[in-house]
């Protein structure tokens, strides 16, 4: 079995959710483990075989630490088997939820000096009554100039969980 650590980068939580169910279905030894990339700055990355990065999208970019963090660590994170994959709501229309057509996803592509070996894209969730009065409001007028739910009462989860299931098992193999 591999040592294998998950890095994750989220503002609400839906990235953590991923990553824990990542990791249920990884064959990974004791040694293995799940870590905000905060904590992740002191952390021997030479310890572990496989490194898996998952960060969400708000409004529009991914967190500035993901970027610092892998400019910090490139040369490891190449070295080691790796996967790299973005949580968005974007992600909920079928066009724009590959690696490929994914807008966040080249956009990282395009700012980050490391080329993951594996990439994914998964839709995220919006929790209205969880987020703060801008949040709400600003998430709100995105989604309803991108056609997408609006009633600030509701969550909405759009992650295709069969979709982290596949991803899985790509990276057992």
């Amino acid at each position: 079995m591999k040592s294998t650590l998950i890095i994750y980068s989220t503002t609400d939580g839906q990235t953590l959710e991923i990553c824990k169910k990542i990791f249920s279905k990884l064959n990974v030894s004791e040694s293995s483990n799940i870590i905000h990339i905060s904590k992740a700055e002191g952390l021997d990355l030479n310890q572990f075989d496989k490194i898996i990065i998952g960060a969400s999208i708000r409004y529009g970019k991914h967190k500035p630490e993901l970027y610092e963090f892998i400019k910090k660590n490139v040369a490891c994170l190449e070295a080691k088997e790796n996967a790299f994959f973005s949580v968005n709501v974007v992600a909920r229309k079928p066009e724009k939820n590959t690696p490929e057509t994914n807008p966040y996803m080249q956009k990282f592509l395009e700012l980050s000096p490391w080329s993951p070996k594996k990439l994914a894209v998964f839709a995220g969730k919006i929790d209205y009554p969880k987020y703060k009065f801008i949040d709400k409001h600003m998430i709100r007028l995105i989604m309803w100039i991108t056609n997408g739910p609006t009633d600030v009462k509701n969550t909405y989860e759009f992650t295709d969980w069969n979709g982290v299931d596949e991803f899985s098992k790509q990276l057992n193999t």
